[in-house]
């Protein structure tokens, strides 16, 4: 690359990106520079989208035609894929033996397969393209189940083991594969007793989890693979 030439903009795709930590990391990726190709099923993603220079697919993570579109849309762009963001939002909770099947299923679904299914998507154009990253948005219960989210916590236990055997996989082929593990995020209302078991006192914001997402998913963390990284205010206490 000669001194005139300027690195081409990488292509990121982004899931749930229409709000929350999802719509925080598409921010923050155009903002660098990057393009993206956001999924969600809010009709607000296509504005968003064209706003942020990028593209915007209407659909659902759990439904294998609409990630589908969304890997075609990025591919559209720049005929390459270099990172990818999975966020998914939460599953069904309750009390753990009152949950049904289809809760667990739904949970299953929308945090493992999710996952499963766009990577099977993505794998064979960051192969092709040299490379990629890949960044799951879990949770802390991923490492200290919690029974107010039983659901989520043996699901994303799940989704942690899965990222360790990508990253494995696909270390030495130049694609990675982490978790981001938040505690409490303020894109739900703050709740006094879980305020008081987080040491530092307060909800973590939205964009403090973009900013990890954003380097996990960059080239500044490029010998980080197969990590579960908390970023939960110092909510867990396992070593």
């Amino acid at each position: 690359m000669t001194a005139k030439e300027k690195p081409k903009p990488r292509v990121i795709l982004v899931t749930a990106a229409s709000r929350g930590i999802g719509a925080a990391c598409a921010h923050h990726l155009a903002a660098q520079g990057d393009r993206v190709a956001l999924l969600a099923r809010s009709e607000e993603v296509e504005k968003m989208a064209t706003d942020l220079g990028g593209v915007g697919v209407r659909g659902s993570i759990d439904n294998l035609e609409d990630l589908e579109r969304l890997v075609d849309s990025a591919l559209a762009l720049q005929g390459h894929i270099d990172g990818l963001v999975i966020s998914t939002g939460h599953p069904p909770s309750g009390e753990l033996l009152e949950l049904n099947e289809q809760d667990w299923r739904t949970g299953l679904d929308l945090i493992l397969l999710a996952v499963t299914r766009l990577s099977k998507l993505v794998t064979p154009h960051m192969l092709r393209g040299g490379g990629g990253a890949i960044v799951n948005i879990s949770a802390f219960g991923a490492i200290e189940p919690s029974l107010d989210f039983p659901v989520s916590s043996v699901m994303r236990a799940a989704l942690g083991a899965y990222t360790r055997l990508y990253a494995e996989q696909y270390a030495k082929k130049g694609i990675r594969m982490n978790a981001l593990l938040p505690g409490f995020v303020d894109t739900y209302p703050e709740e006094t007793t879980r305020v008081n078991q987080i040491p530092m006192g307060r909800y973590a914001t939205a964009d403090e989890m973009a900013r990890v997402a954003c380097f996990l998913v960059g080239p500044d963390s490029s010998y980080i693979t197969g990590q579960s990284v908390r970023v939960d205010g110092g909510l867990t206490r396992s070593l």
